[in-house]
């Protein structure tokens, strides 16, 4: 289902590869808050992802066609950074005690690869002992040779929650309290998915494609959100569009713009000294959902860095989690 190989650290593979954003308006601080603490071992694959239950997003080959395995942009890598994914699928990680919620969790990697062990079982587990079950999604990457790039990552997280939503009954919680987290790239994806959630992407196949895909509430963590230069993330971008897009595609592909009234109450979490995603992003998409009238709550980090996941024991960014799960406690129930 997806190739995972090497051993090396999410930031300095991203470093190395080349992998480039512009930082607009935010001095960038040195790359050391970026960095992991010293003498941590290399990253493997958490015994936490092996045991979870995986569930195939679609019946059958998914939609578009033209996949083709890729190399990554080294010739080593994590084996925590997965690519080349033809089928698309969740990780189930669930809790002692269900309080009857449930998070998509969407890790990021640029749309170049997907980090699955901060970004993905680390959270899983920590939001699973707080209550929540959690599905981890492992998307479809649009640089991979699919046909209509675009909207596959969005085609892969609008079947998620609409089937999370189908399986209620067999997880034990409400179909009306399913969030979206996501992080870095796949905070675009999450962004997307809260802006875009009707947005007919693909054929519907079953059932399950009758279901609403609207979040009841998301959180961006470090997001992209601009597709337009010099704002974006580059790679991201290049990645998801191509290497030239038209500005209609800029456009669609730029949620911020998408926000509307039936945009779920979002929270965003960004680090100042973030040295690959502008902060100005998430300034972006909290000045649309304010104009919007949206609820929304933001956190900006004096340090923290990039891909931090749960982040840095040391750091006072650490305290992310427990403010967003505040605001999903807070907005469970209906608004008004």
């Amino acid at each position: 289902m997806a190739k995972e190989d090497g051993a090396l650290d999410r930031r300095g593979f991203l470093a190395a590869a080349g992998i480039a954003a512009a930082v607009v308006g935010v001095a960038s601080a040195p790359m050391a808050a970026a960095q992991p603490p010293a003498g941590m071992p290399p990253r493997v694959i958490p015994p936490s992802w092996t045991a979870a239950p995986t569930i195939d997003l679609w019946v059958g080959a998914p939609p578009e066609s033209g996949f083709s395995a890729r190399p990554l942009p080294m010739d080593k890598a994590p084996p925590v950074f997965m690519h080349n994914v033809d089928k698309p699928y969740l990780r189930v990680f669930r809790p002692a005690k269900s309080n009857g919620r449930a998070v998509l969790v969407i890790p990021g990697g640029a749309y170049i690869f997907i980090s699955i062990d901060n970004e993905g079982a680390e959270v899983g587990q920590a939001l699973a002992a707080r209550g929540y079950t959690v599905f981890v999604l492992v998307h479809r990457l649009p640089g991979e040779g699919w046909t209509n790039r675009s909207d596959v990552p969005l085609q892969d997280a609008q079947r998620a929650m609409r089937l999370i939503k189908s399986m209620a009954g067999t997880y034990g919680i409400d179909p009306d309290q399913v969030s979206v987290l996501g992080f870095s790239a796949g905070g675009h994806l999450a962004a997307t998915l809260i802006t875009d959630f009707a947005q007919p992407v693909y054929a519907p196949r079953d059932a399950i494609d009758r279901l609403d895909a609207r979040p009841r509430t998301a959180g961006l963590i470090y997001p992209v959100i601009s597709m337009r230069m010099p704002d974006t993330h580059a790679d991201s971008r290049k990645y998801l569009l191509g290497e030239k897009p038209d500005p209609a595609l800029v456009a669609r592909r730029s949620p911020a713009a998408h926000v509307g009234p039936q945009t779920p109450p979002t929270f965003l979490m960004h680090a100042l000294d973030d040295p690959a995603v502008p902060p100005s992003n998430s300034l972006e998409m909290l000045q649309a959902l304010r104009v919007a009238g949206r609820p929304v709550e933001a956190h900006f980090f004096e340090e923290g860095g990039h891909g931090f996941g749960l982040g840095w024991p040391q750091l006072p960014v650490r305290q992310w989690l427990g403010l967003f799960v505040a605001f999903l406690d807070r907005h469970a129930r209906p608004e008004g």
